[in-house]
């Protein structure tokens, strides 16, 4: 004999997308040291105590061609020789305004250029001293911005419109 009410199918309820950033985050298999954290929807990893060298991949990087920095360059290049990194925001736009020009700057990169796609401006980050850039220099798309030597052009950003 069967009971009827065994079999009985409940009907699935699609996922959300906050069900799925949680079902992603309880699925992180965290390395021993790190801490995970689900923070206003953004899953946040903290590494151990200690200070680690930055590691940032810009969307371009410009270096004189007589220097040969990328030939055998390894993915993780070191900064010296690099003349400018240049960084396009995207999805987390803030990285790119905050915490990768201090990375730059600590890192000797003379000059930063931003193309700050929300704010729609370029921007220009140049004297780096103590971890950030002392000097900006914005523009809105559509006016002409002044690059420095080794460039000594004008960039033109009526095309950025």
């Amino acid at each position: 004999m069967s009971d009827d009410h065994d079999m009985t199918a409940m009907p699935h309820e699609p996922f959300t997308p906050a069900d799925v950033v949680l079902e992603g985050f309880l699925a992180l298999e965290t390395p021993e040291g790190f801490r995970a954290e689900l923070i206003e929807g953004e899953i946040v990893v903290t590494p151990p105590p200690g200070a680690p060298r930055d590691h940032v991949i810009p969307d371009g990087t410009f270096a004189p061609q007589a220097r040969r920095l990328y030939r055998g360059a390894e993915p993780w290049m070191p900064c010296a020789g690099v003349a400018m990194v240049l960084e396009v925001t995207s999805s987390r736009p803030n990285a790119d305004r905050e915490v990768k020009r201090r990375c730059y700057a600590r890192g000797g990169i003379p000059l930063y250029l931003l193309v700050d796609r929300d704010t729609s401006t370029v921007t220009l980050f140049t004297d780096a001293e103590s971890g950030d850039y002392r000097e900006l220099h914005a523009v809105p798309f559509g006016k002409t911005l002044s690059l420095p030597e080794p460039f000594g052009f004008d960039l033109e950003t009526a095309d950025f419109l």
